[in-house]
């Protein structure tokens, strides 16, 4: 794990907005998180990461937790004064799933330890925000900006940015499809099913291009998400909270297992404002 993202050399660019990046272990997505996390540390001056994952366990729409993250590497702090922000912004129900829905999420630490690989024995402070589902925007076919508490997040996270005095950096912790048999498909898993999620995945990076979540959330709302794609909400929040003007699809791969039981799609991306 030592070389696995390498060092690069920074070179802060004031208009990077957010990165994405994947969620899936490390075995499988190494060539795709390697891209994003050398662009992050190339072109990123912050050392405060509003980290914006898929909450996998929790029904709640938005859940925070002031808890501190250990891992092998160490201890990534949260950064208390940033949550104080968020929350007087967005208002209460941000921890009342707190435990249950960060416990046994990875979407989170699975951003956490590369940061600490790359930044050694900086400070760095984290903001840890699990987002849930956004299936009643796609079922009704209504625009997240019609959900009040969606609308309330989007300001808070606005007004967090306005209110902190130095750099934030927004990732996107989140996969694509998510298709297959392990996932509640009918068997087998065709090669005409995978080119078709592919080709699928590939319109939705369109929109990440664009950084676009209105065209985004459109391609979400075509499919039904019968394609599971776990990163549509986080992805989503980031790109509507921060607002950027462009974005650059770094790399994308698209993991089938051996026995063909599953296929998980994810990417890396950056996004800028001019």
């Amino acid at each position: 794990m030592q070389d696995l993202f390498g060092r690069p050399t920074p070179n802060p660019d004031a208009s990077l907005r957010a990165v994405l990046l994947p969620h899936i272990d490390y075995a499988r997505g190494w060539r795709v998180y390697a891209p994003g996390f050398r662009a992050l540390v190339e072109r990123n001056a912050a050392r405060l990461f509003v980290i914006v994952g898929t909450s996998h366990y929790s029904p709640h729409r938005f859940t925070l937790t002031r808890r501190h993250f250990q891992t092998p590497l160490g201890i990534v702090e949260t950064d208390q004064s940033a949550i104080d922000r968020l929350v007087s912004a967005y208002g209460d129900g941000l921890f009342d799933d707190e435990l249950p829905a960060h416990f046994p999420e990875h979407s989170i630490e699975l951003e956490v330890v590369p940061l600490q690989h790359l930044y050694g024995g900086e400070r760095i402070r984290i903001v840890p925000l699990v987002v849930g589902s956004f299936h009643d925007c796609v079922g009704l076919r209504r625009d997240p900006l019609a959900q009040p508490d969606i609308v309330r997040m989007v300001a808070a996270l606005q007004e967090l940015e306005r209110s902190t005095p130095e750099p934030i950096c927004f990732i996107i912790s989140g996969d694509l499809a998510h298709i297959g048999p392990k996932f509640g498909d009918s068997p087998p898993l065709h090669d005409h099913t995978l080119r078709h999620s592919a080709a699928r995945d590939r319109r939705l990076l369109v929109e990440v291009t664009q950084a676009d979540p209105e065209g985004y959330h459109e391609v979400i709302v075509e499919e039904a998400d019968q394609r599971r794609v776990c990163g549509y909400a986080p992805t989503w929040l980031v790109l509507a909270s921060t607002r950027p003007t462009s974005g650059q699809v770094l790399a994308f791969e698209q993991y089938v297992a051996p026995d063909r039981s599953e296929s998980v799609s994810f990417a890396a991306a950056v996004f800028s404002r001019e």
